[in-house]
């Protein structure tokens, strides 16, 4: 879907102000999404894009695992694992959702670290990603390159909305 009205602002209450209990709500679209469902029945590993230490300190929650989670109720057939800690986000980058194209696409390089206690779980398997908005693409892109560095056989990305480049 678009990061438009009236959706834009149901997820800015979901991610910024403190309204956790949207995931169920969300991921029930996310399934709708042309390809979802399908892409939850052949994945073998779901991971969420992983979120900054004083972002999690400061929220509370993932929105990304918490999406994850909601989409395991919503399709209790997947056999997927869920893996909340399998991408670990290190350094300061700053948000991206203020900065203009050119540095988006610059500021996730290197950003994200597979987490040594999984790395043999994901090993030649289809990696599900999954996020929240994707504007660029630069932060599905880096995530997906750490997979894949730790030896994911394909990682495919799952997202609830996606927005123009600002």
């Amino acid at each position: 879907m678009d990061y438009a009205y009236p959706w834009d602002g149901l997820i800015a209450r979901f991610k910024f102000r403190g309204e956790p209990g949207w995931a169920g709500p969300l991921a029930t679209l996310m399934l709708r999404q042309p390809g979802g469902r399908e892409l939850l029945g052949t994945c073998d590993v779901m991971v969420p894009v992983p979120v900054t230490a004083s972002r999690l300190a400061e929220r509370g929650y993932n929105q990304s695992w918490e999406l994850i989670k909601a989409l395991r109720r919503q399709a209790p057939d997947t056999r997927a694992l869920a893996l909340a800690d399998a991408l670990v986000r290190i350094g300061n980058a700053p948000d991206q959702h203020p900065l203009p194209r050119e540095q988006r696409l610059r500021n996730l390089q290197g950003s994200f670290v597979t987490h040594p206690q999984h790395v043999a779980r994901l090993r030649k398997t289809h990696v599900l990603l999954v996020d929240d908005v994707s504007t660029t693409g630069t932060t599905l892109n880096a995530a997906a390159q750490a997979l894949l560095q730790a030896g994911a056989g394909r990682v495919s990305a799952l997202v609830l909305a996606r927005t123009s480049v600002h």
